[in-house]
């Protein structure tokens, strides 16, 4: 195909990305004239447990998620929608998101066999580990504050692998911990019990190299691989297995019927609404964050995201 567009992404995780994924293994972007790179975030990346630590403020919302494109080495990645506002802010490659991707995220905060705790509440001053500035962070703050007041919230710092969060809630570092698929799973079927859990979206976040019709035309690939992934679910959760299988040998040793298909939700990417947009903006602020934006219109490339959309586009 004359013309074909290269776009960089950022790797990403099933849970997170599985249409993006499939439209790649199933040369469902190259049918819409891009051509797709993959660029590890995660090669280098080490952390530990920190329950020391508790609130992002000082660390570095970059260590994984928008690490390569700040370097110039990724054109677009996808990542929670509460984080990427953050990392817009902080951006020094001149970032905007452009949208919301084609996942929502399922995950939980999970606790361990043995645990006492049994409800929301009886996690009142206790550690819940959370990866700063990724998913799950944010969703624990809002599960958490609808069952606690803030000052008996007690969240503290662990690694954005769920294999690392799942080790230290085992060991005791902490104890609740939020997990998503395959590892929430896992999890359950090691006895661990989940004591609430949510969907959440997502964002894409663009360079100046994604024009709108470029971003268009990779909307129509992805929206292509959400309907073969909404056609047959069993088949695309093998995705979260073997992504992560050499990971963790409890993850080799399950089969999809582990998984729950009601967990594995889909939909066309679009804008974010503006209502959600403000709502978003002003709860991360009431958390100590985004103190540095007035509006959150600053965050998002508002042409690109309402043009990219347009009937004639998305078709």
């Amino acid at each position: 195909m004359p013309n074909m567009k290269k776009l960089v992404l950022e790797t990403t995780a099933p849970f997170q990305g599985l249409p993006e994924l499939v439209a790649y293994d199933e040369g469902l972007f190259n049918d819409e004239g891009i051509v797709v790179e993959w660029a590890d975030r995660n090669k280098g990346n080490t952390s530990k447990a920190r329950p020391d630590i508790h609130d992002p403020k000082g660390l570095d919302p970059f260590v994984s998620h928008g690490k390569l494109f700040e370097q110039g080495a990724a054109d677009m990645y996808n990542a929670c929608e509460w984080g990427n506002y953050c990392r817009v802010q902080d951006s020094k490659n001149g970032s905007r998101q452009v949208g919301r991707r084609g996942i929502l995220t399922y995950a939980a905060i999970v606790v361990r066999p043995d645990s006492p705790v049994y409800t929301m509440q009886q996690l009142a001053n206790r550690s819940v580990g959370v990866p700063f500035y990724f998913g799950t962070h944010y969703l624990a703050l809002h599960m958490l504050e609808g069952f606690l007041p803030r000052e008996c919230i007690n969240v503290c710092s662990v690694p954005n692998n769920s294999v690392d969060r799942l080790q230290a809630l085992m060991d005791g570092i902490v104890d609740a911990t939020t997990l998503t698929e395959p590892y929430l799973s896992l999890a359950e079927k090691m006895g661990c019990r989940a004591i609430c859990g949510a969907f959440y979206h997502g964002t894409e976040v663009a360079s100046d190299k994604v024009d709108a019709e470029t971003y268009a035309a990779f909307n129509r690939a992805v929206k292509k691989a959400i309907v073969r992934i909404n056609a047959d679910k069993q088949k695309y959760q093998q995705y979260f297995i073997d992504y992560h299988k050499k990971e963790h040998p409890g993850i080799a040793g399950l089969t999809v019927a582990d998984l729950r298909a009601s967990r594995l939700v889909v939909c066309d990417p679009a804008p974010i609404p503006a209502d959600e947009l403000e709502r978003t903006f002003n709860w991360l602020r009431s958390w100590g964050m985004l103190e540095e934006t007035e509006t959150p219109e600053a965050l998002v490339d508002m042409d690109i995201q309402v043009r990219a959309h347009t009937p004639e586009l998305r078709a």
